[in-house]
């Protein structure tokens, strides 16, 4: 053929073939030779509405192409989310499911036909995916992860046949909320309710409770031991105060914040680790990450004595340290020093700042509190640890898209540094985080895997912080409220400045009947997170309230109100709490308020899920009365 007639373009390909299709046949092949048809037509004309071209469909195979790859992915979302649909009508033995592999890639066209490594490997990306599912190449993930809405999991390089290199292969990940609603199946009364028990945990409960013999068996979760009664005393650092803010990042790419933001958060981990001295928690001192400060009035607000700023300049193999220790009280510079060093020795000189802060407010290094080693991967490799920090960085955005990627980066850093402890305990975390954001297929497969990568978290290291927090989460989860103490005091032990290790304990403090104990902890994690979380404000009302102490529950409720107009508990606490002090009419108006936020609030709903993980039911059903009182139903 002459070589004018093969011309060459860039295009998204889509690849399909069914799951067991032999089987299918095997079983029926003129009801599967009919199924076929249907689906093939349906898939046809999915492909026409997202502009899209049906190139060739010989035997149970498909193969499409699309000028966009954002028209190409969108089309198999919804090609799958159509054969659900019609599978659902099926008996499970003759349901037909489709795998789908998409790529972007460079492809020869002859006459209607294209050919090339472009078509390849969407066909080695379609033999990944699972029936049902889809999976993207590396190129047509990179042209869409921020346009589509969808969420991906990294799959790592995969060995595809007659491609020279290695390609990155991702699993779209079809949520519960994106995928088809099967027929008969009943929509939840209350989205915002139904968020709010997932991010409980009520559904990983509820599954284990009927689970039975297999959770024990499966997801038994690592022996916690706590502190001896003795020594319960959940003391404070007594000695100087200190908060560290952001370093600024001065490499001129905003790419490289994750950099300077990690060497901030390591400075202060390590600082957290003495026990004499209290240290602001990151929480608190980001907020002035990107502004121009006043020392004095930062020192003020956040109570404390010293505060340490500097700035990150990190070219390719090199990196250039200014910081300053600054004395609020006095307004004099008692430490400041410039550092060039090479990029890998950044470990070493994280260390060597964070001990001469130490050494400039008084304090000395404590025999066996290890200033820096949980930043340093055992390998030495720059690379684990720049994995660790671009995860720390997505994952503290706090949304679906970011979580994903938080855990490409950690399970890359895996696979660099097997024994990096710090990595699986942020793992574990990113699935915690799916329940929280609904945004697990299976919350049973969320709680295992955050189960699975504690255990190897603690295995390596058991005095990560980090792995012990996530590990209190679980047994919360099971309602194994003794153990889930015993966990956070261990990690109070390791970390006397582990402000959100108070605020859980007294939260579950709070949940066992013991409001009092409650509000010291509360009281102790807001001054280690002078700007903390909402939550800490409701852990802090919702003891006020079960003390008694009603007026200063409706002030840190409105508190809340006014920081997070939404915050749904704080709706919920403040009118149960104004029918509990007799203010009726405020409380029917709070009720009016939650109902215009959500209008579908269920009181049954509420009681049956939201109320399920406190001990003191008399006190539970007090609450579902008081709301009920309000003109809520």
């Amino acid at each position: 053929m002459p070589p004018e007639d093969l011309k060459r373009k860039l295009t998204a390909i889509l690849s399909a073939d069914v799951a067991g299709y032999s089987l299918l046949m095997r079983d029926n092949e003129e009801a599967t030779v009919r199924t076929l048809t249907d689906y093939r037509r349906a898939m046809g004309n999915l492909i026409q509405k997202y502009s899209g071209r049906v190139v060739d469909s010989p035997g149970d195979n498909l193969l499409a192409e699309f000028a966009s790859v954002v028209d190409a992915v969108n089309c198999a979302v919804e090609i799958q989310r159509n054969l659900a649909v019609r599978n659902a009508e099926l008996p499970e033995n003759r349901r037909m499911e489709f795998r789908i592999g998409v790529n972007l890639g460079d492809v020869v066209t002859e006459g209607d036909g294209i050919y090339g490594d472009g078509v390849n490997i969407a066909a080695r990306m379609e033999g990944l995916a699972e029936g049902g599912g889809i999976c993207l190449s590396g190129a047509a993930h990179d042209a869409i992860e921020n346009k589509t809405g969808l969420q991906f999991e990294y799959l790592g390089e995969q060995e595809v046949k007659n491609i020279s290199k290695p390609v990155r292969a991702y699993r779209v990940v079809m949520s519960q909320e994106a995928a088809a609603i099967v027929p008969g199946e009943k929509k939840p009364k209350s989205r915002i309710w139904r968020k709010v028990a997932i991010a409980l945990g009520v559904i990983v409960v509820l599954l284990a409770g009927a689970a039975g013999v297999m959770w024990n068996v499966y997801f038994r979760l690592p022996a916690v031991k706590g502190m001896p009664e003795g020594k319960k005393e959940f003391a404070l650092p007594e000695g100087p105060s200190i908060a560290v803010l952001p370093f600024v990042n001065m490499s001129g790419d905003p790419e490289q914040e994750y950099f300077s933001d990690g060497l901030t958060e390591n400075i202060i981990a390590g600082l957290s680790g003495n026990r004499q001295l209290l240290v602001i928690a990151r929480n608190s001192t980001f907020v002035y990450k990107g502004k121009s400060v006043d020392i004095e009035e930062v020192a003020r607000k956040l109570r404390v004595q010293y505060v340490v700023e500097g700035s990150v300049q990190k070219t390719r193999d090199r990196i250039r340290i200014t910081a300053q220790l600054i004395d609020a009280k006095t307004g004099h510079h008692v430490w400041a020093d410039t550092y060039d060093r090479e990029l890998k020795d950044i470990f070493a000189l994280q260390d060597e700042i964070t001990m001469k802060i130490m050494f400039g407010v008084g304090m000395k290094l404590v025999h066996g509190e290890g200033i820096g080693k949980k930043s340093m991967p055992p390998s030495g490799s720059l690379e684990a640890y720049k994995r660790l920090l671009k995860a720390i960085e997505y994952f503290n955005r706090m949304n679906k898209e970011d979580n994903i990627l938080a855990r490409q980066e950690l399970e890359e850093g895996i696979a660099l540094d097997p024994e990096y402890a710090v990595l699986y305990s942020v793992l574990a975390s990113t699935h915690l985080l799916d329940l929280w954001l609904q945004s697990s297929e299976s919350p049973l497969i969320s709680f295992a895997q955050a189960n699975k990568n504690i255990e190897r978290a603690l295995t390596l290291d058991d005095e990560d912080y980090g792995a012990h927090i996530a590990l209190s989460l679980l047994y919360l989860l099971r309602k194994e409220h003794d153990k889930a103490i015993a966990s956070l005091e261990r990690a109070i032990a390791i970390n006397p400045n582990g402000a959100e290790a108070y605020a859980l304990l007294g939260n579950l403090f709070y949940l066992t009947g013991k409001p009092e104990g409650a509000i010291k902890l509360i009281e102790k994690a807001m001054r280690l997170d002078p700007i903390p979380p909402a939550r800490y404000l409701q852990y802090l009302a919702d003891s006020y309230h079960s003390l008694g102490r009603y007026e200063d529950a409706i002030e840190v409720y409105k508190a809340l109100l006014k920081r997070s107009p939404n915050y749904l508990f704080a709706h919920t606490g403040l009118t149960d709490t104004f029918i509990a002090s007799g203010r009726e009419e405020e409380a029917r108006h709070q009720a009016q308020e939650l109902l215009r936020l959500d209008p579908a609030f269920s009181l049954d709903e509420f009681a049956e899920k939201v109320l399920l993980f406190v001990e003191d039911k008399a006190e539970a059903e007090r609450t579902i009365e008081n709301l009920r009182k309000a003109g809520l139903k």
